[in-house]
């Protein structure tokens, strides 16, 4: 199996694989590679390991070297240029009127290429921008339409939990998040509510689902939701006949109400027989 080190190049970005052949590179370090886009500086965020191949996506290219202070900074003199870049950019879209909203840009390590971020409704006819923006930089102009789940992850924000958003500080790829999972988790499906600032679906439905919905966590977990009283389900337990108004699927507990002024909490264990038929 291979050795490699994991590099990411932006903060909870996705962690690529790379040969860190004889250079030594840990974890912690900073490290200059070649990539399909030139020369990136990235941190090593896992440390040297043996992986299985299917894990990487071929061709696997090497760490170049360490980097050194010469690098951090030039990487420093970038993020300036960056800065500038951006203000230049956002006055060439608005002497085009063109209507898109740019979001980032980005240098590459050695500026072979600059890529612009953009936000927009629809497709964009931006070629004189690349024309004008190409005899400014003297570069390789990309200019990429992005999401507003990618916008939300470039800009950053706090979350209705108070806390700064998941995709901006840790989350490395975007997991498919549904309405269904909302609705095995018995929350409020007003899309206020379940809505993040992207004005997507939040991300932290996926987080818990595999306790509601059996399908992460193997045979184990499959044969809990199996054992779980059906919402709304006709239920006998040890204080008698009564109907499943609420599961708790943390605590294997469901909430039956024997009488309209009767509620009681039964771990799934005293649940000795249910019916079928729903009431």
């Amino acid at each position: 199996m291979p050795t490699v080190v994991g590099i990411r190049f932006k903060k909870a970005g996705k962690i690529y694989y790379f040969d860190p052949e004889d250079t030594g590179v840990q974890k912690g370090d900073y490290a200059i590679v070649e990539t399909a886009r030139g020369m990136e500086y990235g941190e090593v965020v896992a440390g040297a390991r043996s992986v299985d191949e299917k894990e990487i996506v071929p061709p696997l290219k090497s760490v170049l070297r360490k980097a050194t202070k010469a690098d951090r900074e030039k990487v420093a003199e970038n993020e300036m240029r960056e800065k500038e870049a951006f203000n230049i950019c956002t006055r060439k879209i608005k002497a085009h009127s063109l209507p898109m909203n740019l979001i980032d840009v980005e240098f590459t390590f050695d500026v072979n290429k600059i890529i612009f971020y953009f936000t927009a409704e629809g497709r964009i006819d931006f070629r004189e921008l690349v024309k004008d923006l190409a005899a400014v930089f003297r570069t390789r102009i990309e200019l990429r339409q992005i999401g507003v789940r990618d916008e939300a992850k470039m800009l950053g924000g706090i979350g209705c939990c108070g806390r700064p958003l998941c995709c901006s500080t840790f989350l490395g790829d975007f997991e498919p998040v549904s309405i269904r999972m909302a609705k095995d988790q018995k929350l409020s499906l007003n899309p206020t509510k379940i809505s993040g600032i992207c004005g997507r679906l939040m991300c932290c439905l996926k987080y818990e689902n595999y306790l509601y919905c059996g399908k992460e966590g193997g045979c184990a977990r499959e044969r809990e939701r199996e054992k779980a009283p059906r919402h709304g389900s006709v239920v006998m337990t040890p204080l008698g006949e009564g109907k499943v108004v609420k599961v708790n699927r943390n605590e294997k507990t469901a909430s039956v109400q024997l009488t309209p002024d009767n509620v009681i909490q039964v771990s799934w264990d005293e649940i000795v027989e249910a019916v079928q038929a729903e009431v």
